[in-house]
């Protein structure tokens, strides 16, 4: 696109779970939007569109580069996140009002699925009020799910961070479990099963022994009685069955296994929790002489960054730059993808996207990479996931403890009415 020079301000803000590197894309978006001239100011909405429809806003040239440098390491939203819908029409002017007062150019939002959808509206509603800004989506999902790139910033540093424990767990496993040990992991993952399939790369070279021994996904109808004649075979085999089971399996009629109490988010998702304590009771229930134990690591498994992927952090702050390089060349209403080279060696570049091609849209685990007992994942999986947790993001200590870095939060002088949600 024939590049127009379009003067104004930055607004990036961050919404959905957050991931251990999507600070990474902010750092990037920061960083690149230094390099030009036609941006005057950058600011930061403190929760997502939440924050922006009540003027919550930051200066973010103000923060030191210290500080944006430390964010590339530091976990969790630095800006803060939300959960919240855009469906009123007064949310839209209001959006709108808000970035007319500062004169905002240039709107970044760092998020999945739900976030993606955000960015398609506001970039549609600035269109339809005829005022001039380029709306850029940045992904980030540790459910690695959104749909029109090969993968996710975040899902690297998940898979690294689990595949870790998994390990671990099975050092302490081997001297415990006499084959009546049964051990369920619960991770994240609603519909679609990319991380619970990432930690089958914890199994060594050759080792195919190795856990985790079963692994179930949203993808696969769950069969209980299958099940558990895996388990079974498993402990036959072995001192200790260690199960991976993602938290959005469902029943053979679609229904979650484990949904809380039919309660919902501001999505209309149903909130999710408690499928090891489901298999681990359907285990002691159904084998007798066998201890069951499960574990959830919970919001520990996206906030790991002392053990996350330099590779997954360098590209999330890649998105972030090639952002600010695609908006300020003219384009809007796009997303950055990430797209993997076709040679051996692992190279990824990134491509735009239409927002309307991937909001709202969910790319579950392919089928031909679940293994003939559909409990299991095919080798053939390992080539795609293995590249995407090479090497180490070096975090700094201080004494003894990781140093993570928070941003001083100037804020920006309010310029509207306040606003009520």
């Amino acid at each position: 696109m024939e590049e127009k020079i379009l003067t104004g301000n930055v607004l990036v803000a961050q919404s959905g779970g957050p991931t251990a590197v999507i600070n990474a894309s902010l750092a990037g978006v920061v960083t690149e939007a230094l390099n030009h001239e036609c941006i005057e100011e950058i600011y930061g909405g403190l929760n997502g569109v939440e924050g922006i429809l009540k003027e919550q806003l930051i200066d973010l040239a103000q923060e030191s580069q210290q500080n944006i440098r430390g964010l590339r390491h530091t976990p969790g939203s630095a800006l803060g996140t939300c959960r919240y819908k855009l469906t009123k029409e007064k949310d839209f002017v209001r959006l709108i009002e808000v970035c007319k007062a500062h004169n905002i150019r240039y709107f970044f939002y760092i998020g999945g699925n739900d976030s993606q959808d955000s960015a398609n509206k506001i970039s549609r509603c600035a269109e339809e009020q005829n005022y001039e800004m380029r709306v850029i989506g940045i992904p980030k999902t540790i459910d690695n799910d959104l749909p029109m790139t090969d993968h996710c910033p975040g899902y690297g540093s998940v898979v690294k961070y689990l595949c870790t424990q998994i390990r671990e767990l099975a050092a302490d496993h081997e001297g415990m479990g006499k084959h009546d040990l049964v051990s369920i992991v619960e991770v994240m993952g609603r519909n679609a099963g990319w991380i619970a399939a990432g930690t089958a790369i914890a199994k060594r070279k050759n080792q195919m022994d190795d856990p985790p021994h079963i692994i179930l996904l949203p993808e696969v109808a769950f069969n209980p009685e299958a099940f558990i004649n895996e388990v079974q075979n498993c402990l036959q085999k072995n001192k200790y069955c260690l199960v991976v089971a993602s938290e959005g399996i469902k029943d053979s009629n679609g229904n979650y296994v484990a949904a809380a109490d039919g309660k919902i988010d501001n999505f209309g998702h149903a909130q999710l929790g408690g499928v090891g304590d489901y298999l681990q009771n359907l285990v002691q229930t159904s084998l007798s002489g066998v201890k069951a134990r499960s574990c959830k690591f919970g919001h520990a498994q996206r906030a790991g960054s002392h053990c996350s992927s330099l590779t997954d952090s360098n590209e999330a702050f890649m998105c972030g730059q090639e952002a600010v390089k695609a908006a300020v060349s003219g384009e809007t209403g796009v997303m950055v993808a990430l797209v993997r080279g076709d040679t051996d060696k692992y190279s990824c570049e990134t491509s735009l996207v239409d927002l309307n091609e991937v909001a709202n849209v969910e790319k579950k685990f392919p089928e031909n990479w679940i293994g003939e007992n559909q409990m299991s994942i095919s080798y053939q999986f390992t080539r795609y996931i293995l590249p995407l947790i090479q090497g180490e993001v070096q975090v700094p200590f201080e004494n003894g403890l990781p140093s993570y870095v928070r941003l001083a939060n100037n804020m920006v002088e309010q310029l509207l009415p306040p606003y009520e949600l």
